[in-house]
């Protein structure tokens, strides 16, 4: 059974590793889910129904599942590298590169639809796209399976660049 709390060496609690793992691998994720859907949601029916689409652009309500699914996989798999023995140095250099393409990916949403700017959007996209990358090959070092559960979050991102590029195409 899981203890909430643990005796340090001086005496006093602490939070058991195992909520501090689940806080750090899952409350970043929320806030940067809720930071993009409050730029997103507000500008779907307005500006961005009003913009030119290529045909592949996906229906809208597709990308709330997608993304629900992203994050899940994005929180499991830094859980699973957090709770890795050893290699910190390692594990610090991974979960940076996690944290920066989490932030890049809250940024998106308001440089895309909070400031109306297809072209902001796409140029946070591409280094958020290599950062992923760069995420999964770290990753992939310490656990096989949190870099496997990075792979979706790579590919609807290149799709996300690849979209976005277009929308900048087809209303510059």
């Amino acid at each position: 059974m899981l203890k909430a709390s643990r005796m340090d060496t001086r005496g006093s609690h602490r939070a058991s590793p195992v909520w501090l793992r689940a806080s750090i691998s899952v409350l970043p994720v929320i806030v940067a889910s809720l930071l993009g859907q409050w730029a997103t949601y507000p500008n779907i029916a307005t500006w961005y129904a009003g913009l030119a689409k290529p045909s592949f652009n996906p229906p809208n309500w597709i990308f709330a599942p997608v993304w629900t699914t992203l994050y899940l996989l994005m929180a499991y798999a830094v859980w699973r590298v957090l709770k890795v023995g050893g290699k910190p140095a390692e594990r610090r250099v991974a979960l940076t590169l996690f944290f920066v393409q989490l932030a890049l990916n809250a940024l998106w949403s308001w440089l895309f639809f909070g400031l109306h700017n297809p072209l902001a959007g796409l140029l946070d996209i591409i280094p958020q796209l290599l950062i992923i990358l760069a995420t999964i090959l770290r990753f992939r070092r310490l656990d096989s399976l949190a870099a496997w559960c990075l792979v979706p979050l790579a590919g609807w991102v290149a799709f996300a660049a690849l979209l976005n590029f277009e929308i900048w195409r087809l209303n510059g």
